[in-house]
């Protein structure tokens, strides 16, 4: 052990184990946020695991002026925050609307400072708390939790099929008509009466799905399970980078073969191309608005990451941010993200507004952390499950990217194998 201030830093042997144990002893508190990379090795790679439990203090607000009020909870003095952006911020950025409040209960704009941050590595812990070597203690002596069972749950769906093919139909007329290029549509799988222990849920996605955006958040009785592979923003210094997700394909474990070939396509795929370069030209624009002339660039277009359910078409967009710039100032340029939207922005959220049938509250927005010395790395809330257990209520959503060239039935099919991982961790507990 060594410490510093306040920072222990502790000897582990099994990294994987003493996850599950921190999760366990989080689990007494009311507030607590952990933020898991499950080892995913990449360029831009920071924080293996990070967990932030109690609370300081926070900031909630709904839309109306909640971003300028954030600010001013930025500016009082320097700490870690963390927390999350819902979808519903549009509303005060674009001045759009909402017809559905997602019944999650989520509030669109939520950041706490943590009583106790911990951070995991391959072989060591390190807790920033007066009280570290304590709690070093009570985590590692946590029993491991025995498994517990779900209720019987009903998982339906808020559209159906044919409802599905008529919308997406309805969609390209619009693209036909030239009101967008291409849009995000989502529907919502939903339960209700749902009693589930989010930890085991959370356990189960994480062996089916290790994705490196995964996150499971607590704020009293309302919990996101989130099993994301997609990275929104990163800043760390003047640099800034975002890495949209267009384009799925199928993984195939026990077929090597049929597995690269599932990989080719995807590369080779006109359609999959044609909606991310759109979605890279929207991140260019978005971040041209808070970078200085010239230093926004496309460091990666059309790269391939294999993950344990699906291959993903992901591109990185990077530029050096304007001097004195704030984190609201770059949240209403960038915000919601592209890929969960669609091109131009405005009027593709106007149309998600009228099409989908569910608010989508805390999906399709961002949870992460913001860093004393104001660098922060937010991902993309997909694949997720968010449920409210007083209200017994669970659900998750998934879509695709919808262009004039689409197939409603491979759109269909696509959502459902997104859904896929939700559901297998559901309903194996």
């Amino acid at each position: 052990m060594s410490a510093t201030n306040t920072n222990c830093i502790f000897t582990i042997a099994d990294p994987e184990n003493a996850k599950k144990k921190m999760l366990s002893w989080a689990n007494q508190f009311g507030i607590f946020c952990f933020l898991d990379n499950h080892r995913y090795q990449t360029n831009y790679h920071s924080i293996e695991c990070l967990l932030a439990v109690g609370k300081k203090n926070s900031f909630i607000a709904n839309t109306g002026n909640a971003l300028n009020e954030l600010q001013g909870f930025l500016n009082e003095k320097p700490r870690w925050l963390f927390g999350h952006l819902g979808y519903d911020l549009k509303n005060e950025i674009e001045s759009v609307t909402s017809s559905y409040k997602s019944r999650h209960g989520f509030p669109d704009i939520f950041f706490f400072e943590p009583k106790i941050i911990i951070r995991l590595s391959e072989n060591e812990i390190e807790i920033e708390n007066e009280n570290a070597e304590k709690i070093f203690e009570e985590i590692m002596q946590t029993l491991e939790r025995s498994e517990l069972k779900n209720d019987p749950i009903n998982i339906q769906q808020r559209v159906s099929k044919k409802e599905y093919i008529e919308t997406i139909e309805q969609l390209k007329k619009h693209i036909l008509r030239g009101d967008c290029y291409e849009i995000n549509y989502c529907m919502e799988f939903f339960a209700e009466e749902a009693v589930i222990d989010p930890l085991s849920v959370y356990e189960k996605l994480s062996k089916t799905s290790p994705n490196p955006f995964s996150a499971l958040y607590k704020i009293e009785d309302k919990w996101l399970i989130c099993a994301s592979p997609e990275r929104f923003l990163k800043r760390e210094g003047n640099k800034i980078l975002s890495q949209p997700i267009k384009g799925t394909s199928s993984r195939f474990l026990k077929d090597d073969f049929k597995d690269k070939r599932s990989k080719e396509e995807l590369y080779a795929s006109e359609k999959d191309r044609s909606e991310n370069v759109m979605v890279v030209d929207l991140v260019r624009n978005d971040l041209a608005r808070v970078c200085k002339e010239g230093t926004v660039k496309v460091d990666e277009l059309f790269g391939i990451y294999s993950f344990p359910q699906v291959h993903q078409m992901i591109s990185t967009i990077s530029g050096e941010l304007k001097d004195e710039i704030s984190f609201t100032e770059i949240t209403k340029a960038t915000f919601p993200m592209g890929s969960m939207t669609g091109a131009p922005k405005r009027k593709v959220m106007e149309l998600i507004d009228q099409y989908e049938r569910s608010g989508r509250g805390i999906f399709s927005g961002a949870v992460g952390y913001i860093t004393p010395e104001m660098d922060f790395d937010f991902n993309v809330v997909i694949r997720s499950i968010m449920y409210n257990a007083s209200e017994k209520y669970l659900s998750f959503m998934a879509g695709s990217g919808i262009t004039f060239y689409s197939d409603a039935e491979k759109e269909y099919e696509e959502c459902l194998l997104k859904a896929e991982a939700m559901r297998g961790a559901i309903f194996s507990n």
